[in-house]
């Protein structure tokens, strides 16, 4: 039932996806987006359904089970839509723009999967009643004392929470020291996962002529400069050859510049920041320094603009969630520091198995932001799953013992969606181009990551350590 209804509302999304991008003019990748929703909108059913079947051994009436799991969580699933949703509309503030295009796109098919779970699925649930659990159907007075290895791992958890919290953290920094060294930039030759032509001709290029002269530097100039230019850039290191390529007639000259280096490649990225130096450094000439490698240096630069203007504002739009949702300052803010140090360690982790298992030599200019960005938001999620439980448990019994009890509650179905997800974003593999494996290794990865160690283990640890300050100002215990 969940899978039809997510799959509906993933071909609907497809739809409407594809009328917004051609009404903004903005390009995105549809496989991207068809992963997110999917897995979002799995992960959401699945936190309903699980409440659902708990609701169910509690009520006689299927419907008024449904109506009691629709209330407690529907807040929790809101809060995450919109953390997600949020968070991909910073990505409207990005230079590139397929890093707006995804933004805008993928927040609109999450507000379709969202109204999907939401107000669908609980219809279908309403007409196939308790049915939809066959053969393992709840019923009233059925066993439910939550007492199986998830309560076991809770409980350990809460009685040493030091120590759990401080072997996490360690763990996190190790996969986080895969960083160190990573180089983001990949070349066009190494761009597809499997065979190409174009990357069969770079090579054979590169056999025969400088490597260089499958994609050479494109220069335009004042015309009257166009000679002293030229002897300028020959002076270069790394260039084979300056020839005129014409004129426009309006007074603007263009010159092709051949490198030694591979286009794409970290050679042929400096050797294009050093054309720009010794090309603006000539009086009068007005020269812009173009093709492919130049492009691909801008790109470069602009997604480490994009990631120092994004990342805080998905912080900040992740910190403001939580803190509404959960009535307190302390705990928020402990939640996405552990949240982004999850991040970093699957970033860390993917990078080094992408360069030492599956040998890209770097990752793609768009996978550090979007990777983040998707780890980030869809870490939340599961953040949320938990303490919106948990801050209900701990009503009257303290926080202690409600971080605990929501651990054992909702350990199977965060698990579960976090193995969905990380297994949707993991089709991306497939695909021929790298960055779309990359971004599913990382994502993949983080995920489970974030299910097993960060959800399991660090985030109840903390909370057991801080007690009842991890809700100030406000309180939870003393309720009754």
């Amino acid at each position: 039932v969940p899978l039809l209804v997510v799959g509906v509302a993933d071909q609907l999304a497809g739809t409407v996806t594809a009328a917004v991008g051609e009404a903004s003019g903005l390009p995105f990748d549809a496989g991207i987006v068809s992963v997110l929703v999917f897995g979002a909108g799995a992960n959401y059913a699945l936190l309903l359904i699980s409440r659902y079947r708990e609701e169910l051994h509690e009520h006689d009436d299927h419907r008024t089970a449904l109506a009691a799991a629709w209330r407690a969580t529907v807040p929790a699933i809101v809060a995450s839509n919109v953390t997600v949703v949020l968070a991909l509309a910073t990505l409207l503030l990005a230079t590139v723009p397929g890093t707006r295009g995804l933004g805008l796109a993928s927040a609109v098919g999450l507000l379709v999967a969202l109204a999907a779970v939401v107000l669908v699925l609980p219809a279908a649930l309403a007409l196939v009643g308790r049915r939809a659990f066959w053969p393992f159907v709840p019923r009233p007075g059925d066993d439910l004392s939550h007492a199986g290895v998830w309560a076991r791992v809770a409980r350990r958890v809460v009685d040493r929470p030091a120590l759990h919290l401080g072997a996490g953290l360690v763990v996190l920094a190790v996969l986080a020291s895969g960083l160190l060294g990573a180089r983001v930039g990949l070349s066009q030759a190494d761009s597809f996962r499997t065979a190409s032509e174009s990357a069969a001709g770079l090579q054979v290029v590169a056999e025969h002529f400088p490597a260089g002269s499958a994609a050479p530097f494109v220069v335009t100039t004042d015309e009257g400069s166009a000679t002293r230019l030229t002897s300028t850039l020959q002076q270069v290191p790394g260039v084979t050859a300056v020839a005129p390529a014409g004129t426009d007639g309006q007074g603007l000259a263009r010159l092709t510049v051949i490198g030694e280096p591979a286009p794409g490649t970290p050679a042929s990225l400096d050797l294009a920041e050093h054309l720009r130096e010794s090309a603006h450094a000539v009086p009068g000439a007005d020269a812009l320094v173009g093709g492919g490698s130049a492009e691909l240096l801008d790109a470069r630069s602009a997604a480490e603009a994009d990631l120092a203007t994004v990342v805080p504002l998905v912080l900040l739009v992740s910190l403001g969630v939580l803190v509404v949702l959960l009535r307190a300052l302390v705990g928020p803010l402990v939640l996405l520091a552990l949240n982004a140090s999850s991040a970093l360690a699957a970033l860390g982790l993917g990078a080094w198995l992408d360069e030492h298992l599956l040998g890209h030599p770097a990752l793609d200019v768009q996978t550090p932001l979007v990777a983040f960005l998707f780890l980030v938001a869809l870490g939340i999620d599961y953040t949320i799953f938990l303490m919106h439980r948990a801050r209900h448990e701990a009503v009257g019994r303290g926080t202690r013992e409600g971080v605990s009890r929501a651990v054992a509650r909702t350990g199977a179905v965060i698990t579960s969606a976090g193995i969905v997800l990380a297994a949707v974003f993991a089709a991306l593999g497939v695909l021929p181009l790298v960055v779309l494996g990359q971004l599913g290794l990382v994502v993949g990865l983080g995920v489970l990551l974030d299910t097993l160690l960060v959800r399991t283990l660090v985030v109840p640890a903390a909370t057991a350590l801080l007690g009842e300050r991890f809700w100030w100002p406000g309180r939870v215990a003393s309720r009754s």
